[in-house]
């Protein structure tokens, strides 16, 4: 008789992804879904079953707590009480009355309408789709769960612990008695105790909105209450005219003829130009902060130096470094293509007497000298979408000119799978998560770099993830512990290898032997309950990390 097949969690895990993107893509391309529609439930049900690590106790009976935290701070402040989101294109909102909600973890423009709707602009690509979709559907199950708790079925009438969360945040103003007897009734409805509800009471409180949390719960049962009650239907949109301008790259072109034209404006063009995907303070503070700072810090250490400079309380010291850079070469460009990928770009032949902390190795003339051009993180499939653009010719009066790109650099914070935060990442290859596509490539970083400064290095493959939100223990698992070998997960890399690799290989518009650098800092350790990244960022942690790369890639591109 033969054997029956058995489905390994891993499998099935990866089978609820593919669920969830084939849904995704086919509700984009209808144009609307209602999350308790069939659709709606097929989402819910395959992340259910997914059970991201990111959303901890979604698939149980009590709230998730730290998951609503970290959707929250990516989703714009008072979604919860809006029945109908609709995702947009960059459509003119800004020319408006209306005043743009940014979400604090996710740099997004977003638009309340009225009482009822939310517009979110979609500038980023899918990725951002993705991202949305999956935190919007983690909020209905929570609400789902809200509602189940405080809903007589047979009555349609509310229990008394929600009529008390009701009186509460219909109150103007609570004292400390009344705030905390509210509190006692959302543990009760959550699941969870007084002392977890209280502290995350206090993580969501604002000087302008003291009560945020209790009013998150009581608009997230609302809505599902109505709904189940009067039938009122919460739905969620797509624009046509992000349907149709979806996948064109419309804000890459923009974004990249923007630096290009910047480029020919300084006669820059034609220079040697090094490529470093990074946030948009270590290369200038790496280059600069040591001199700049030398009456600040007389004996101090380089890292003691970043430190200081990473908190927002030394706005001085931050200031003073910027206008040294300012002087001595730096040309910052702010975006107004709507990627919301910021540039600064350092023209090397302008530096100044002892103004930087490296040196060029050798005589090189002016017009032979580097430029370093730095670009703010890309997000997701965005990440080929910039790069794609940005490494295409430029026309100058008809003159087709190819951009002299001698090193793409990137350096990110990723999910490590051995290890903890803040050690570093070296890949030799990206593999795309749910697709057999991969791609090895010849790192110029090498574990060795990194060795004998305190910090564990890792080098080997790693995944690019569809999304972060989708972290799962056991596809980690199998690729971590399978023949793949793979150390780490970000979100980026194939879609910068793969822009990377057609420009250099395929459409020939750079040298095929472009020097390719990648390094990551662990944010997480999605293998490790409570090293998620909904535990918390990283603080001071990643400030030794992610100076220590850049100086790694400021070596070696001085030194090239």
């Amino acid at each position: 008789m033969a054997k029956e097949s058995t489905t390994t969690r891993a499998q099935e895990s990866t089978n609820a992804i593919e669920r969830l993107y084939i849904t995704m893509r086919h509700l984009f391309n209808r144009g609307f879904y209602k999350p308790n529609g069939v659709s709606g439930e097929a989402i819910k049900n395959a992340l259910l079953l997914l059970r991201p690590e990111i959303y901890g106790s979604i698939a149980e009976e009590k709230a998730e707590l730290k998951g609503l935290i970290y959707v929250l701070e990516r989703l714009p402040e008072g979604i919860e009480q809006c029945r109908f989101i609709n995702l947009t294109s960059d459509e003119g909102y800004s020319d408006s009355h209306f005043k743009p909600i940014v979400p604090p973890k996710r740099r997004r423009n977003c638009y309340r309408i009225d009482d009822e709707q939310m517009n979110i602009e979609i500038t980023r690509g899918r990725s951002d789709i993705y991202d949305i979709l999956t935190h919007l559907t983690f909020l209905f199950i929570e609400s789902e769960k809200i509602c189940k708790r405080v809903l007589v079925e047979d009555t349609k009438k509310t229990i008394r612990d929600w009529e008390k969360l009701e009186g509460a945040v219909n109150k103007k103003e609570l004292n400390q008695a009344e705030r905390e007897v509210a509190l006692i009734h959302t543990a009760n409805i959550l699941g969870r105790s007084f002392v977890e509800i209280l502290a995350v009471h206090e993580q969501f409180a604002t000087a302008d909105n003291p009560e945020r949390f209790l009013k998150i719960i009581y608009w997230l049962g609302k809505l599902t209450i109505e709904e189940e009650v009067n039938g009122d239907k919460r739905t969620i949109a797509f624009s046509s005219l992000l349907r149709e301008r979806l996948g064109h790259h419309i804000h890459g072109e923009k974004w990249a003829n923007t630096i290009k034209e910047s480029l020919a404006k300084y006669n820059l063009l034609k220079r040697p130009i090094h490529i470093i995907s990074a946030n948009m303070h270590s290369v200038m503070n790496s280059l600069y902060a040591g001199k700049a700072l030398t009456n600040e810090f007389p004996n101090g250490g380089s890292l003691e130096i970043f430190e200081a400079l990473s908190s927002s309380k030394n706005k001085m010291l931050q200031e003073k470094v910027l206008k040294t850079a300012q002087k001595n070469g730096m040309i910052s460009i702010d975006d107004k293509s709507g990627t919301n990928i910021d540039v600064q770009i350092f023209d090397l032949a302008k530096l100044g007497n002892d103004a930087c902390c490296y040196q060029l190795n050798g005589e090189i003339l002016d017009e032979e000298k580097p430029v370093i051009f730095v670009m703010d993180y890309a997000f997701g499939e965005q990440a080929f979408e910039t790069i794609d653009e940005l490494l295409k010719p430029h026309k100058v009066n008809k003159e087709t000119v190819f951009l002299n790109i001698a090193s793409i650099s990137i350096m990110g914070k990723a999910g490590i799978l051995e290890g903890g935060k803040g050690d570093i990442m070296i890949p030799s290859a990206h593999v795309f998560e749910g697709t057999a596509d991969n791609y090895p490539f010849k790192n110029e970083l090498c574990a060795k770099d990194f060795e004998g400064y305190g910090l564990n290095v890792f080098e080997g493959a790693m995944i690019t993830v569809l999304g972060t939100s989708l972290q799962n223990k056991d596809i980690l698992k199998f690729f971590h512990k399978s023949t793949w070998n793979v150390i780490g997960l970000e979100m980026e890399g194939v879609h910068y290898q793969k822009a990377i690799q057609s420009a250099s290989k395929i459409r020939k518009s750079i040298r095929e032997d472009v020097t390719v650098r990648y390094a990551y800092y662990a944010s997480d350790n999605p293998l490790e309950t409570g090293s998620t990244l909904a535990s918390g960022g990283l603080g001071t942690t990643g400030v030794k990390p992610t100076y220590l790369i850049t100086d790694k890639i400021l070596t070696q591109i001085f030194n090239s």
